[in-house]
């Protein structure tokens, strides 16, 4: 039966949407398979990893038949790329799917429906609300930096979304630094909080786009559900209890200057070069007037950089982990930077932005 014929272009953005979440390894052969579904001229492309599950629709297809069936995510979409722009046709006959374009033809063994294994959608919402996809992921590049790796402490290794009111707040750390930054929200739920594993927020960031049609975010006791566009992205939830990060962020700090951001992340660039794997620190020396920025590495090569700033306050030798301030600076899109540094060289750093409430970044100091 053939069942698709289409550009080969527009089929594979659907399945480039749904195939970054496939592993090359699984426990279960059947997870390295998409789920194509056909009801009517709707289609449906489905991958999961049994903790993260997205789907996305599109109508194109042919007639009113209805079929449903799992093919190798990267076999099929390597096929489709190196197949000659133009039309390409799929057809499924005795468990084979059969992709044509041209004189091009490749047969895939499918695998049955009826064993690919979906996430069951929980009906308990506890939550629900929209922002433009432009705004979320906006604010997730503003955080998503921070999130922990691997972390012994499983709650790290995501991201904590908070609802409180008309406010949504995202959180990220690893212990060492520390990310948050807030925006307003259609919603009127009184607070809640969850923890989104980090393989979702990554998805989250490749596939939003930087528009301002609505995201719809539905949160449940144990999964989050994002749905914008054509795309259903649903996920299981961290279980766990994130550090109070209210508590971290520094007040009344009377030490601050404002700096470019430009400037700031060149010089700690040029100063980065030097430095290796396991030593990534810089001194920071902050004195009326400028601020000095030295590495050093195992061999004794040395970096300086100096630059002016307005400030009259105590004069500070603390440092820091470069590759914790170059994160920050790479991924916010402003001119200005404001920096808050504590009485000594034990006290956190914490940077935010010029007259805006709603970014802030904790640095831990470390000894050089």
């Amino acid at each position: 039966m053939q069942f698709l014929k289409i550009k080969r272009d527009t089929l594979l953005r659907p399945l480039q949407t749904v195939s970054g979440i496939v592993e090359r390894r699984n426990t279960l052969p059947i997870l390295a398979n998409l789920l194509i579904s056909k009801h009517g001229q709707e289609m449906s492309f489905l991958s999961t990893d049994l903790e993260l599950q997205i789907t996305m629709r599109a109508d194109f297809g042919i007639g009113n038949s209805q079929m449903t069936t799992t093919v190798a995510a990267r076999k099929l979409v390597e096929i489709l790329r190196a197949m000659p722009i133009g039309d390409v046709t799929l057809t499924l006959s005795d468990k084979r799917l059969t992709i044509q374009s041209g004189k091009s033809r490749f047969a895939l063994q499918t695998l049955s429906a009826s064993e690919f294994p979906t996430l069951a959608q929980a009906k308990d919402l506890c939550a629900s609300l929209l922002v433009p996809q432009k705004t979320f992921k906006q604010l997730l590049g503003m955080v998503y930096f921070a999130m922990a790796q691997q972390d012994i402490r499983y709650y790290l290794n995501g991201m904590l979304l908070v609802v409180d009111n008309d406010q949504l707040i995202v959180v990220a750390t690893d212990g060492h630094r520390l990310a948050v930054s807030s925006t307003k929200a259609d919603s009127a739920v009184a607070h809640q909080e969850v923890i989104i594993p980090r393989k979702t927020i990554l998805e989250l960031q490749r596939l939003l786009e930087d528009i301002d049609d609505p995201l719809k975010i539905d949160i449940a006791s144990t999964q989050v559900k994002f749905t914008f566009g054509q795309i259903e992205l649903v996920s299981k939830l961290v279980e766990g209890k994130f550090p109070d990060f209210r508590r971290v962020i520094p007040r009344d700090y009377k030490n601050t200057f404002m700096i470019s951001r430009d400037a700031l992340q060149h010089s700690l660039q040029r100063a980065a070069i030097l430095i290796s794997d396991k030593l990534k620190g810089a001194r920071c020396i902050v004195e009326p007037g400028q601020l000095r920025i030295m590495s050093i590495n195992a061999d004794q090569e040395e970096a300086h950089e100096e630059l002016e700033i307005i400030y009259q306050g105590d004069t500070l030798d603390i440092g820091f982990n470069i590759t914790y301030l170059l994160d920050m600076l790479a991924n916010l899109k402003v001119d200005m930077i404001q920096v808050a540094l504590g009485d000594d060289a034990t006290s956190s750093a914490l940077f935010t932005i010029p007259e805006n409430e709603q970014f802030k970044y904790v640095v831990m100091p470390m000894r050089i």
